[in-house]
């Protein structure tokens, strides 16, 4: 485990757990957090074992976004902040070749649901929601919610989701495919681990390649999503996990990957 205080993060072997660890601010961020939750997304990501990282709060809630009562410096405008600290953020975990799961077990308002939202797969807790409060304290959504929200909800019920500050509780979240699994209380850790297995269990870089596939379907059109997915395939193809998982399959064993 790390030395940091607002943050925690252990690594076991091939997944890592990152904590944000400001429970009784119900880890709004602040200037320490931001910089330290900017190391661990650079360390578990730098770390060659680590395969799948785990990302969730302490305390009753995942986050409440940004720390209201945290004033801006002289130097420093609220865009700047935006674009050189939590954008580093964001992009670490939408952009790593890991796999990152959001386990959210109470409240991600603000930039706290752009945090979960960056990550691959959320397990939300009975308790969890997300909350766009911005236009109850004259603000827009930020760290990429806007996108986020249209993506999923599509454009009138982001607005009404934004412009009315509604929170938006775990079935909701699970109806409109903003997480991928509802579970107890009592159950998200477990939950979450589970589902962490399972994508140990696959094979790394079909899981790599996905996810950069995915990411970049978005934004291009069909015929160039196409040709990308042929070069990615390519790679996969001729991987030893993919020779490898072809043994296991006629073997009918499971397979041993190396991400290789």
């Amino acid at each position: 485990m790390n030395e940091s205080t607002t943050v925690k993060t252990e690594i076991m072997g091939s997944r890592a757990l990152i904590t944000l660890n400001r429970p009784d601010a119900l880890n709004a961020f602040n200037a320490a957090q931001r910089n330290e939750l900017l190391a661990a997304v650079e360390l578990v990501n730098n770390n060659s074992s680590v395969r799948v990282v785990v990302l969730t709060g302490a305390g009753r809630g995942f986050s409440a976004g940004a720390d209201l009562a945290e004033k801006l410096p002289a130097d420093q405008t609220v865009e700047q902040r935006i674009n050189q600290q939590y954008k580093p953020i964001l992009l670490g975990i939408a952009e790593s070749s890991k796999s990152w799961i959001a386990a959210v077990n109470g409240a991600a308002a603000g930039m706290g649901a752009s945090l979960a939202l960056a990550c691959d797969m959320i397990v939300m807790a009975q308790s969890g929601y997300f909350y766009q409060a911005f236009s109850a304290v004259g603000l827009i959504p930020d760290g990429g919610l806007s996108l986020h929200l249209q993506r999923q909800l599509g454009a009138k019920k982001a607005f009404e989701v934004i412009a009315l500050a509604k929170k938006i509780g775990c079935d909701e979240c699970l109806d409109y495919g903003l997480v991928n699994m509802v579970c107890d209380n009592n159950k998200l850790m477990q939950t979450t681990d589970k589902l962490a297995d399972d994508l140990l269990s696959k094979a790394p870089l079909s899981l790599r390649y996905a996810k950069e596939a995915l990411r970049h379907a978005s934004q291009q059109t069909l015929s160039d999503t196409i040709s990308m997915e042929a070069r990615l395939q390519l790679i996969a193809n001729q991987s030893d996990d993919h020779k490898e998982g072809k043994r296991a399959f006629l073997e009918k064993r499971k397979p041993v990957w190396t991400g290789k």
